[in-house]
């Protein structure tokens, strides 16, 4: 089989879902992911499905007039000030036909963390929903592999897998072996993209701009994406990948569908499936 591709939202963020949705249509995406839970981050806008009525219907009209699958909604994140309370928000997603959320963990505290984790499993379990969980670098939480094992083998939900960010896997120094040494069944989707091969500190602020509006198309940078994808079963790749110098430059479609150009083009190079 094919690989499957999505469209993630940060690729090209504050696009509202009806044109993500007509954007991964035309660049010939196979899925979108939608960003339907907000981050609250500052100037972005919020598509709250719940308690926006007409959005959710014309959303659920864009993915039937073009003929697009939603695969993941996101960010179900734990986190202290938070008080995952998502139901309504995989309930929601569910309906627009998600099969995945997307999660990931922000503080600091392990037993709040798998206490937090196992909770929006058991929500998302009610909507026949598998988690995503992401170690992201920069989180202050589970960030990176050996602590997202750690968690799945803990919370022990059997909707919960653990999602490989290519620049995160490369900033926290995971190996291709170590990615290998984990069971293919603990795997969900992976977040494509590439990055810049030196890697911040923590504290620098590239750590987090590059990650929100600098990643490169796939073997435009420094992370061993084939090494990568090789370790790991052959999922469906979301293609997260924000770069606002190309989208100011070329616009959202022509980026969006450079992405996928550049990732196909990568697999075929590399003997990736």
């Amino acid at each position: 089989m094919p690989r499957k591709f999505s469209l993630a939202y940060l690729t090209i963020p504050g696009t509202n879902p009806m044109d993500q949705i007509r954007i991964a249509k035309e660049a010939g995406y196979d899925f979108v992911s939608l960003r339907t839970i907000p981050m609250y981050l500052k100037g972005e806008p919020e598509f709250i499905m719940e308690q926006d009525p007409e959005l959710f219907k014309a959303t659920k009209q864009a993915l039937k007039d073009y003929d697009m699958k939603l695969m993941d909604i996101e960010l179900a994140r734990v986190r202290e000030d938070l008080d995952n309370n998502f139901d309504a928000a995989f309930e929601k997603g569910a309906e627009l036909g998600a099969t995945d959320v997307l999660s990931s963990i922000w503080a600091k505290d392990h037993a709040f963390n798998v206490d937090g984790c196992g909770k929006i499993c058991e929500k998302a379990a009610k909507f026949n929903l598998t988690v995503n969980l992401e170690f992201v670098t920069f989180s202050g939480g589970v960030t990176n592999l050996k602590e997202a094992v750690a968690i799945l083998n803990e919370v022990k939900a059997p909707n919960l897998k653990i999602m490989v960010d290519t620049v995160h896997a490369h900033r926290s120094r995971v190996t291709p072996a170590e990615l290998a040494a984990v069971s293919v069944e603990k795997y969900g989707f992976i977040h494509l993209c590439d990055c810049p091969g030196p890697i911040p500190a923590l504290g620098d602020p590239e750590m987090i701009r590059v990650a929100r509006e600098a990643r490169l198309y796939c073997g435009e940078g420094g992370a061993d994406i084939a090494g990568m994808l090789k370790a790991l079963p052959s999922n469906p790749c979301s293609i997260e990948l924000p770069n606002a110098e190309m989208v100011n430059a070329h616009g959202k479609e022509w980026h969006a569908k450079r992405c996928l150009e550049t990732a196909k083009a990568y697999f075929a190079a590399h003997g990736i499936d």
